[in-house]
């Protein structure tokens, strides 16, 4: 049952934690000492340990998962089960420092999704560096707007435009891939603040580089397809029309007469539909945002 309206908290704290015993407690207190008022979710997914006793026991409300579902089904829960016009999200291992919560916080005021942007310096490695450089640059491309840390998973936000896309967030570790992108093409206000990001307390980090890289990819060009069809179609139909033109170039060079072969005919076809199905794309795309205005 949703508290009385007298009592809605104003700021929502979701921790989404999957065996963090030793840990989690450390930070509900943090986190409760310094918003004695906020209101704190612990979602525990199916831990093995005792992560939904010690975060209870150190003031937080818990919802437990009754099988591992992922990080991101554990923040689509906790969103779900927030009462706070404002939620902010950040790790329950200890890596995300309460301290730079007001940070956070404070450009809420004009912003509706501020992110928490890690220094490059403090990723573990380099090839940990150069993935998230990549992927910064992909999504940079795409929306237009320099985006200095994509993964980062400490960030706060109006609870109602977050909720408004819970249903692209995917269960795995990408939903702030997914959050990110989404706000930033659908014209919502998005800034970056610098933080200091420690090391985990413990244990090892959930998320694979060669493992997720692929799927973190592939998301950014969903959400590029659902957003802005043409930044992904428009360059592959430019691509295939220079293939066509260096094929006919090639032969006529060659061949010393006016003949067009048929690998540049197939590919400047090709390039003309990728065209067209990412003309139609847009379109689409606009007509769903005018459709959700009305």
């Amino acid at each position: 049952m949703p508290p009385a309206p007298d009592t809605v908290p104003d700021l929502t704290i979701i921790m989404p934690a999957h065996n963090e015993a030793g840990r989690v407690g450390a930070v509900v207190r943090q986190v409760r000492a310094q918003y004695p008022n906020a209101e704190v979710v612990v979602v525990d997914d199916a831990s093995t340990d005792d992560t939904a006793a010690e975060a209870r026991d150190s003031g937080a409300a818990v919802v437990r998962h009754p099988y591992n579902k992922g990080n991101g089904a554990a923040v689509k829960t906790g969103l779900r089960n927030a009462h706070g016009r404002l939620v902010l999200l950040m790790d329950a291992d200890g890596q995300h420092r309460p301290e730079d919560i007001p940070r956070l916080l404070a450009p809420l005021a004009e912003y509706d999704l501020v992110v928490g942007a890690r220094d490059p310096g403090t990723q573990a490695s380099w090839l940990r560096r150069f993935g998230n450089s990549l992927f910064n640059g992909l999504a940079t491309y795409v929306t237009g707007r320099p985006i200095p840390d994509l993964t980062s998973g400490f960030r706060a936000a109006r609870r109602a435009p977050m909720a408004e896309f819970l249903h692209l967030f995917p269960n795995g570790y990408s939903y702030p891939t997914t959050s990110t992108l989404a706000f930033l093409k659908a014209g919502y206000s998005v800034t970056f603040v610098p933080i200091e990001s420690g090391r985990r307390g413990g244990g090892k980090s959930g998320v694979r580089l060669l493992r997720d890289g692929a799927r973190f990819i592939l998301i950014i060009l969903r959400i590029a397809t659902l957003f802005s069809p043409l930044k992904i179609f428009f360059p592959v139909s430019v691509g295939l029309f220079f293939l066509s033109c260096l094929s006919a170039g090639y032969t006529i060079a060659t061949e010393a007469r006016l003949h067009i072969p048929n690998s540049a005919v197939l590919l400047f076809t090709m390039s003309v539909i990728v065209f067209l199905i990412g003309l139609v794309s847009e379109q689409i795309a606009m007509l769903r945002f005018e459709g959700k205005e009305r």
